[in-house]
């Protein structure tokens, strides 16, 4: 395999096909690959199987980029070729799995998941994990402090190169693909288009805003302080903003549900999972009623159930969680909201842009940034359910990829814009 490995890199660095060549870092970083270079392959449906690459790209102990590939296969390892791709990159708390392909950590999931569904429609779908979800709970979290934007950055070049050469071999297709992303992987799609983007023919962001409208400074004021309390703690040697408080939600709401919650004793863990995901502006008020999920709230306001994504689907999301994340990511994409540290500026981005956001999420609110950059092919559609009166109760931003009805109401247009380009 670790021939696969040096040939890919070798093919990335030389073909000429290639619109956009890789700078010496990236071609450095790919020649790695050659030792060591680790792949597995895993069932999803039908003949859909998930592919997962390991690409060593330095010496610390998280210095991997993990690819995935879903796609449809025509015999074992040989992929069914297609003209369309994506790669998906995922938010906080998750991974590309956990995000994409829930059905592989929560067999019984209601959700198909995006990648699948993508997929059955004809669209190549890969994707890239983030260096903090590669560590156990216990796992060497020595090079957390270094895994910032930048580093993320360059990590999804290095991916989008390795995805496009795969390409070339499996599909005949060197072709650049659209890159894509959920929450801050949109953030981040964002960034790569306006500071790189030599791989990508497109972006569509998932429910998230980049630029803050003039309105909205009290958003900015808030992304501000946190910015800045974050960079305090970095000050202070805290590089790991943990992500055990979903972890204990979701596996005690799967575990328990009607036992006292040990992190809010006056809810039972049930409760809780309501709490965090249906009134989640409470904790984060990135809008006004932001939350992850539409909850069912009584008279009093508060959330009695879910209305749009199952409790197992939203408590295997969080269980699921992995134990560490970047506080030096979530200090870079505070200071990108804050808009007073250098940043990627939205008006470099020319290429067509899909933005699909959640009423009840970034929704409306993410619009201003699809105005900012200097794309002519831009389209946009949030999900609702209702009118503005009813804006907490509304399509959450996890509902874009665990709702029953995530398929018919965002999935479908989504891929039917990927198709087109």
């Amino acid at each position: 395999m670790s021939r696969l490995g040096l040939a890919i890199a070798v093919l990335i660095a030389c073909t000429p096909a290639f619109a956009s060549p890789l700078t010496s870092t990236e071609a450095e970083q790919l020649a790695s690959v050659s030792a060591p270079f680790a792949v597995t392959r895993e069932h999803v449906s039908g003949d859909i199987y998930h592919y997962q690459f390991d690409l060593r790209v330095g010496s610390t102990p998280n210095a991997r980029v993990r690819v995935h590939r879903v796609v449809r296969e025509l015999s074992p390892w040989r992929p069914r070729p297609t003209t369309h791709a994506v790669m998906l990159l995922h938010g906080d708390f998750a991974n590309f799995v956990t995000n994409f392909v829930p059905s592989l950590g929560n067999p019984a999931s209601s959700a198909p998941g995006l990648a699948p569904y993508l997929v059955s429609h004809g669209i190549d779908t890969w994707g890239v994990d983030r260096r903090w979800t590669l560590p156990t709970a216990d796992g060497d979290i020595s090079d957390l402090g270094g895994m910032g934007v930048n580093q993320a950055l360059e990590d999804t070049a290095v991916a989008l190169a390795f995805a496009r050469a795969t390409r070339t071999l499996t599909d005949h297709d060197s072709g650049q693909i659209v890159l894509g992303g959920f929450s801050h992987g949109a953030q981040l799609t964002y960034a790569y288009a306006a500071a790189d983007g030599r791989h990508i023919s497109a972006i569509a962001p998932l429910d998230i805003y980049y630029d803050l409208a003039p309105e909205d400074a009290d958003l900015r004021a808030f992304a501000c302080a946190n910015a800045a309390a974050e960079r305090d703690a970095l000050a202070q040697g805290v590089t790991d903003s943990s992500n055990s408080l979903f972890i204990t939600a979701g596996s005690l709401a799967r575990s328990a549900p009607l036992e006292p919650s040990p992190v809010f004793p006056s809810y039972t863990n049930r409760e809780v999972l309501f709490t965090l995901a249906g009134l989640t502006w409470w904790l984060a008020p990135y809008t006004p009623l932001y939350h992850l999920s539409a909850p069912i709230l009584d008279a009093e306001g508060n959330a009695t159930g879910l209305r749009e994504s199952s409790e197992d689907d939203v408590s295997a999301w969080f269980a699921g969680a992995p134990p560490h994340q970047s506080m030096r990511e979530a200090a870079d994409f505070d200071d990108i909201w804050c808009g007073t540290s250098p940043r990627p500026e939205l008006a470099k981005i020319r290429v067509p842009l899909f933005y699909l956001g959640a009423a009840g999420g970034f929704g409306d609110r993410g619009l201003y940034s699809t105005t900012r950059v200097s794309s002519t092919d831009v389209t946009t559609l949030v999900i609702r359910r209702f009118g503005p009166d009813r804006v907490a109760e509304d399509f959450g931003h996890g509902d874009l990829l665990y709702a029953e009805d995530a398929p018919a109401l965002a999935w479908r247009p989504f891929a039917a814009w990927l198709v087109r380009h």
